[in-house]
């Protein structure tokens, strides 16, 4: 992030102007434009590299913009809808100026005014209000940008996908509970190895992941295993041989494909209740939901489960029979595709009635 870095006061004039524009994407843009000739632009992650510019560039040359919104941007100037480590709500109905109030990115005012420079500026130009259609991949999404941001009728909800031919159910386990992840607070793990740390004895867990509380935590709670970053076929390996996985966000998510691939691997999943994740996992059905932060009823949540192999067994078959009748990767392309239709139709149609217009304006 271009924010991270230390800035003078010619640094920080000179970052805000990159954030809200970058004429070499821009160039580079139009350049891709001209040589593919697309009759789409769908847009992801654009926001502090590509910058919010290349849709305005689209918009200029008459071609319809797609916007996939992984996170909070548009309604929040840091990303996260969090402010000193807890969930926030302040900026979602645009005031911005919260951001520098409390000095939200990292506790730094430069940084923050830097933030809300950028979103006042892109909220100024329409860059956001230029998209044609916005994707949300969770209606808990698409309820938080459509409460004061965006018209409902432009934004969709199109979940995640999971590709399931290439993925078998597992139908045994290794007795353990498996964290996939960042180490970072707003995953809630440390919740979930204090809750954990009760009952080392009855449940273990797997800690998969990296990140800035590592050291800390493999320091403070000595009682799970960390197997550090996993991918490829040793991640699904892992992910295989669990009993459950656990995802103690807390945060609001919006459709972490950690639960989606627990599903397709046919586990239950215990989870907190917050942002996207009940959409996700029917409490009681396929998995458990906790409240977010609450070691106790986190703790009773996988002991229930390890002392229970039916009725994980039993979540993990609903899971996967619920992964491939709404989160396949089949019906995940078939709405795709179903948009893009849509939108370069309905632009086809507007850009007809605005040319006959101007026509029968000039006779």
């Amino acid at each position: 992030r271009l924010y991270d870095q230390p800035l003078n006061a010619i640094d920080r004039i000179g970052t805000a102007l990159s954030l809200i524009h970058s004429p070499e994407a821009v160039r580079k843009f139009e350049r891709l434009i001209e040589k593919t000739q697309p009759d789409i632009v769908h847009c992801h992650n654009i926001y502090h590299q590509l910058t919010p510019s290349i849709i305005r560039a689209a918009k200029r040359r008459n071609i319809p913009v797609v916007l996939t919104l992984h996170d909070y941007k548009p309604i929040c100037p840091t990303y996260t809808r969090l402010r000193n480590g807890q969930i926030c709500s302040e900026c979602v109905e645009n005031r911005f100026a919260n951001v520098i109030k409390h000095r939200c990115a990292d506790g730094s005012l430069s940084k923050s005014l830097l933030l809300y420079a950028e979103a006042q500026a892109q909220r100024l130009l329409g860059s956001y209000e230029q998209v044609d259609r916005f994707i949300a991949p969770s209606e808990f999404m698409r309820s938080s940008v459509t409460r004061h941001r965006f018209p409902k009728e432009r934004v969709e909800v199109i979940y995640n996908g999971v590709d399931c031919s290439r993925i078998s159910a597992s139908h045994h386990d290794l007795g353990y509970a498996l964290y996939i992840g960042r180490l970072t607070p707003e995953k809630g793990v440390e919740t979930l190895l204090s809750a954990h740390a009760g009952i080392a004895g009855q449940v273990p867990l797997v800690v998969a992941g990296t990140g800035p509380m590592e050291q800390d935590l493999r320091a403070r709670y000595p009682g799970a295993s960390y197997l550090g970053h996993l991918s490829g076929s040793t991640l699904e390996s892992a992910i295989r041989d669990a009993a459950l996985i656990v995802v103690p966000s807390e945060w609001y998510e919006n459709c972490p494909m950690s639960v989606l691939e627990a599903m397709a691997h046919g586990k239950a999943v215990v989870a907190s209740d917050i942002g996207g994740i009940p959409e996700l996992v029917l409490h009681q059905e396929t998995g458990l939901l906790f409240p977010p932060g609450n070691h106790e009823a986190l703790k009773d949540c996988l002991t229930r489960l390890m002392a229970d192999p039916d009725l994980r067994h039993g979540y993990g078959t609903a899971a996967r029979s619920r992964l491939e009748t709404k989160f396949a990767l089949d019906q995940h392309n078939s709405a795709l595709l179903k948009l893009y239709l849509s939108v370069t139709e309905e632009y086809l149609r507007r850009t007809s009635a605005d040319t006959a217009e101007k026509v029968i304006h000039r006779s």
